[in-house]
């Protein structure tokens, strides 16, 4: 439905009130403001049962008693209007609400501008830019408070009470805290059902990250319903094993191969580099265990004079870097690296990059909810190959599992 007519609009071309862009604005921001003004006069109608100055009509004690002036944020910039009021306090306009500061869906613009990484300054400039809005800072950050309680709801919502696999991971962050700016860690969790979704599970604000957080995360889980999970990829943080298994003891580890070889890799010499992880390939890509500590083995008959703690780590920590090879291909690809938080960070960084810190922890809890909601969104379907491997864990975690697939 248009606001004007075609005769309508060219008679005020032609009459040189319509010359711009801004010229069209100005007219609707009348308009609009005109309109609203107009339901705050039929609402207080309603309200008293009577038109102005119609007496005849009036069966009430209660009376029109003047206006308040109010002025509203809009689409077209800033509304002034005049509330009407009664004498006995009991008209509750709707229209525009007690309290109410913006009519427009402006809230809904600074937090969707704040889901993708704009700067406070951004955010600003853009609304004053479009709307000739002024907004402050502490309007910004009161508008995005009003996402905490719906973190704190998804936050603490029941979690399944069985989970195939759960990806655990840390994002790291620069976070200002009594004046002083520190190094935070995001906690992650990503778990994927018996029915091959995947959801992100919760996120976690702390310092540095410690096995004694994850075991503090892992009870958490445990106090949303968890109650089994099948295996747990991770990477290959000190104390992370045992923080799983004091939980949750029947649980499978599947430490990260690519971490291993991060770590592998991190005082080799550079001449040696390209042939030292060529070498460590054939180790993790083995069809079996038994041929992959063949290859191992041939490995440290190479490497293993010139670089000892090398084949330390992958011996020390080779019953959790094996786990992967009693699976089938397709499980293999989805649990032997942590790729899948991985690649959920990495849309993380994509709305956080431009902030170099965060004024304090629910500023970053804010936005990282923001971008996992718009992550939440995107995953639609099932794992890959869920059917095959699927079939495969109910025969290996049978009793485990029987009673939780439909």
């Amino acid at each position: 439905m248009s606001l004007l007519s075609k005769e309508q609009i060219r008679k005020l071309m032609k009459e040189g009130k319509l010359q711009s862009a801004e010229d069209v604005q100005t007219m609707l921001k009348g308009l609009f403001a005109d309109t609203l003004q107009e339901m705050l006069e039929a609402e207080m109608e309603n309200n008293l049962g009577y038109s102005k100055h119609d007496y005849k009509n009036k069966n009430t004690s209660n009376s029109r008693n003047g206006r308040s002036k109010k002025t509203v944020i809009s689409q077209y910039g800033e509304v002034d209007l005049q509330i009407p009021r009664d004498r006995e306090g009991e008209f509750e306009p709707q229209i525009v609400k007690k309290h109410q500061t913006q009519v427009a869906g402006i809230e809904d613009q600074v937090i969707s501008m704040y889901a993708k990484g704009m700067t406070t300054r951004d955010i600003q400039d853009h609304l004053n830019q479009l709307y000739g809005i002024e907004i402050s800072p502490t309007m910004i950050s009161t508008i995005t408070n009003k996402l905490l309680p719906l973190i704190k709801e998804w936050q603490n919502r029941p979690l399944q009470e069985v989970y195939a696999v759960v990806f655990l991971d840390a994002i790291h962050f620069k976070v200002k805290q009594d004046g002083h700016i520190i190094n935070k860690a995001a906690y992650m969790a990503i778990g994927i059902d018996l029915d091959g979704q995947k959801d992100v599970l919760g996120m976690w604000i702390g310092e540095n990250e410690s096995a004694k957080f994850w075991l503090s995360v892992l009870n958490e889980m445990r106090n949303r319903g968890v109650k089994d999970i099948l295996i747990i990829s991770v990477d290959n943080l000190s104390g992370f094993s045992e923080a799983i298994t004091a939980c949750f003891p029947l649980t499978d580890i599947q430490k990260c191969i690519v971490h291993q070889i991060r770590n592998s890799v991190k005082f080799v010499s550079y001449k040696d580099l390209k042939k030292l992880t060529a070498d460590l390939k054939p180790i993790y890509k083995a069809p079996t265990e038994d041929m992959a500590l063949r290859e191992l083995d041939l490995f440290e008959e190479e490497w293993g004079k010139k670089y000892p703690l090398i084949i330390q780590s992958w011996r020390k920590n080779w019953s959790e870097l094996s786990t992967f090879f009693k699976y089938p291909p397709e499980m293999r690809k989805l649990i032997y690296t942590t790729n899948v938080i991985e690649s959920y960070h990495r849309e993380l960084r994509k709305v956080t990059k431009s902030k170099s810190m965060f004024p304090s922890d629910e500023a970053l809890q804010k936005m990282l909810y923001l971008a996992t909601m718009d992550v939440l969104r995107k995953w639609t379907g099932r794992v890959q190959h869920w059917g095959q491997i699927l079939a495969q864990l109910s025969v290996y975690y049978h009793d485990r599992i029987k009673d939780y697939i439909r």
